[in-house]
């Protein structure tokens, strides 16, 4: 069996209005938004991958899976990490979960899920798409 090269990352978020769901377009309710908590997974992965790759490397998202369970108010803590569960070739698959944080660390579960990435060369990948 191969084994998975490691490549972790933990951010820490603090909800703001501008992250809310009313804010951002999927509600209408002053709670973190699934948007938003969605680009801060992403956030994690590129911490946990970023200093595995070469210099003109970059990794672009592919394939998302998200479960948002429970809310988290303006104003709380959120921390997110990012561990590496798969790799196949220019393919990087992590697993992802956000915790609000309380005085005793993270606790409850706000989201978990798996977010894919692929490494590519980033100048040939922008050549691609300019025309």
């Amino acid at each position: 069996m191969t084994q998975v090269p490691t490549a972790e990352s933990a951010l820490q978020f603090t909800v703001t209005d501008a992250d809310t769901a009313a804010a951002v377009g999927s509600g209408t309710l002053a709670v973190l938004g699934t948007p938003r908590l969605l680009a801060w997974c992403e956030a994690a992965t590129c911490a946990a991958i970023d200093p595995t790759l070469t210099e003109g490397e970059t990794s672009v998202g592919t394939r998302v899976q998200l479960e948002h369970l429970a809310p988290s108010a303006v104003g709380q803590l959120v921390e997110v990490t990012a561990r590496l569960a798969y790799v196949d070739g220019r393919l990087r698959r992590f697993s992802v979960a956000a915790r609000n944080v309380g005085p005793d660390g993270p606790g409850t579960l706000v989201g978990s899920g798996e977010v894919t990435r692929v490494v590519v060369d980033a100048a040939r990948f922008m050549t691609r798409i300019s025309g």
